[in-house]
C-alpha cells in the first residue's frame, strides 16, 4: 500500500521542479511546454516509487498534463 499522495501534492512537486508557482499549473497544462523534461519526470517517478506508488516513466511521459497523470496515479494511491 502506498502512502497518500494527492493531486495537490503532485502539482506542488511538479511546480517545485519547474521553479513555478503551483497555482500557475492548471490540470490541463501541457507540462512539457512548461519545461518538464525526461530527467525531471524520472525524478518524480523515483520519488513516488519510494512512497510505494507503482508507476513507470512511460505512464507519465505519454500523458503530459496533471489531469492525465492523476488519472493514472489515483488508482495506485487509494
Amino acid at each position: 500500500m502506498s502512502q497518500e499522495l494527492t493531486l495537490e501534492d503532485v502539482r506542488e512537486q511538479v511546480a517545485e521542479l519547474l521553479h513555478e508557482d503551483p497555482a500557475e499549473l492548471t490540470d490541463e497544462e501541457n507540462l512539457v511546454d512548461w519545461g518538464l523534461d525526461s530527467v525531471r519526470i524520472m525524478t518524480l517517478v523515483e520519488k513516488w516509487r519510494r512512497l510505494g506508488v507503482q508507476i513507470t516513466f512511460a505512464d507519465l511521459a505519454e500523458r503530459p498534463t496533471l489531469a492525465e497523470w492523476w488519472a493514472v496515479l489515483e488508482p495506485k494511491v487509494r
